[in-house]
């Protein structure tokens, strides 16, 4: 038998319906649902009182794999509605100075090595994006939507077809934290 336990902590609100499961905390609330036909019957999510149970009675590695997958998510579920998460980026240019605008659910990156047209980005979800000189954070409850917005922003300024040990210009992450209080 195969099962991972997670504590919910004192403010935070886990509501388990089937394969869905709400988390709802101080600074918000975030759903997901974790239903995959492949393994809906091998895997049992059962909330006690202040805990959560995930488990299997199957000892397959895969089985073991989704078990600390979907526990995972839960964590960060919960980190995220109690701590919330942020991402700092950092914007690198040589010589042309780059410029960051957000507008609506939108990132417009100008200047990237002299080019005349602007680079869009997409927002994912509800995050909130700061721009200081050259500093870009990105901060919210879902670890997904900040990462994702984070990757969107780094893939828009990829340079094809030069070097990149020479053109090093481009927006990057460089840190990854929770926020305190």
């Amino acid at each position: 038998m195969t099962e991972r336990i997670i504590n919910i902590p004192d403010g935070v609100v886990v509501v388990v319906d089937g394969r869905e499961i709400l988390v709802r905390g101080p600074r918000g609330e975030l759903k997901k649902d974790f239903d995959d036909p492949r393994y809906n019957k091998a895997i049992s999510l059962i909330k006690d009182n202040d805990k959560i149970k995930i488990a299997s009675e199957s000892e397959k590695r895969k089985i073991k794999a989704v078990i600390g997958t979907i526990s995972k998510h839960i964590i960060n579920m919960v980190l995220g509605v109690t701590k919330g998460f942020s991402y700092t980026m950092k914007i690198h240019y040589s010589h042309f100075p780059i410029s960051v605008s957000v507008k609506d659910d939108k990132v417009q990156i100008k200047n990237i090595i002299g080019e005349k047209n602007a680079r869009v980005a997409n927002v994912v979800g509800n995050v909130a994006i700061q721009v200081e000189k050259d500093i870009i954070k990105i901060s919210g409850i879902d670890i997904e939507d900040i990462s994702q917005t984070a990757a969107n922003i780094e893939q828009v300024c990829k340079l094809s077809k030069r070097d990149r040990r020479i053109f090093q210009d481009g927006i990057y992450i460089v840190e990854k934290s929770h926020h305190e209080g």
